[in-house]
């Protein structure tokens, strides 16, 4: 029923009810990490996000994302799942969708630049129930355009992240697929 009202309300975005949702944007440094999936029956109902604040030299903004697995209608936490995450940084507040789960995502990118590169900033995500959350990450680069929806949820994360440099410039988190339960 979800699905029939998001054709009828969102057209010009495609859905999908099995595999992985992704963003063109995303940044080209690093390695990809595991794919953390949520627990049998359980869904991301909720996210934070690992920032490293300006710190006017190196800059990383976003280090890492955490999805929180809950069953349908609960808030009770089964599991936090993150993926791969850079070294820098505190993890923000928690947000929670209201009622179902977390189906769509855009992702806000600096672009390569001539200096301080920072990559991923930032992350939106929409809640079954239409509601948007925006993230507390960085202010540079832009949001790209969204994901596909997840009918069925989102269960599943891989992030791309460079390591850390030492004295070069330093990155940190660059993309993340999501996977539809």
């Amino acid at each position: 029923m979800f699905c029939m009202f998001l054709i009828l309300s969102l057209l010009q975005v495609a859905l999908t009810s099995e595999g992985i949702i992704s963003v063109d944007n995303g940044g080209i440094w690093g390695d990809w990490g595991d794919i953390e999936m949520c627990p049998t029956g359980t869904s991301a109902r909720a996210f934070s996000l690992l920032v490293e604040p300006p710190v006017g030299g190196d800059d990383t903004a976003l280090n890492g994302i955490k999805l929180y697995c809950a069953e349908p209608f609960s808030e009770v936490i089964k599991d936090a799942i993150t993926s791969a995450k850079g070294p820098w940084g505190d993890w923000t507040k928690v947000y929670w969708c209201p009622a179902g789960e977390l189906v769509s995502f855009s992702l806000k990118v600096e672009p390569p630049t001539d200096g301080d590169d920072t990559a991923a900033n930032n992350i939106m995500f929409q809640c079954s129930d239409l509601k948007i959350f925006k993230g507390d990450g960085g202010t540079w680069g832009n949001f790209g355009t969204w994901s596909k929806i997840c009918c069925s949820g989102i269960c599943g994360i891989k992030t791309r992240v460079e390591k850390s440099q030492g004295k070069g410039d330093d990155t940190a988190l660059n993309d993340v697929q999501l996977y539809c339960c």
